[in-house]
């Protein structure tokens, strides 16, 4: 499957929040990422990640094991995604670092999750705070296949759209790379 997603800078967070407040109900999760790669960066060199995430939230704390391939769409950043949660994610990262990856960079997200239908698909959209970076974001996904990637990425902008949120404020720019410029 690929993820087929939009992320944008918001400019105001109350409006967006109200907005996606009508559709579905928010919960509120801290994500807690660790990237790895192999010592000569070839994932990342491939356009490939590797990402071990611990979700917090007062439901259930929880683990996510994350491939991402490259790219299949430049512009939006879209990627082939395959996920897998995990129960004891302290013996993945033992396994990852065992099988010769290194973590490369670690951070934490802040992140205000809603699932909801619109326009005939199920839609996860995620207000994001880096303490990292300056500004917050909205991410708006939802999984297709490879054929139905443009269309997704079509009804995906329209529901930003609704949201408030403007073509030009969608941005291809990774968390990762934000983060590592801010710490350099």
């Amino acid at each position: 499957m690929i993820e087929a997603e939009l992320k944008a800078r918001v400019h105001d967070v109350a409006e967006v929040t109200r907005r996606l407040d009508a559709r579905a109900a928010g919960r509120a999760e801290v994500y807690q990422d660790t990237y790895y790669d192999e010592p000569a960066g070839t994932l990342e060199k491939g356009d490939r990640e590797l990402r071990v995430r611990t979700v917090r939230s007062t439901r259930a704390d929880r683990a996510i094991l994350t491939y991402k391939g490259a790219r299949v769409d430049e512009a939006s950043g879209s990627k082939p995604e395959h996920e897998t949660r995990v129960e004891d994610p302290e013996a993945v990262h033992a396994m990852l670092r065992g099988l010769g990856y290194v973590p490369v960079i670690a951070f934490e997200k802040r992140c205000r999750n809603y699932e909801f239908q619109a326009l005939g698909r199920p839609m996860l959209a995620t207000v994001v705070t880096v303490p990292e970076i300056d500004g917050s974001f909205i991410e708006l996904e939802t999984q297709v296949g490879g054929d139905d990637l443009r269309a997704a990425l079509r009804d995906i902008r329209a529901v930003l759209g609704e949201l408030g949120v403007e073509d030009d404020d969608l941005t291809a720019e990774l968390y990762t790379d934000a983060v590592r410029a801010r710490r350099a």
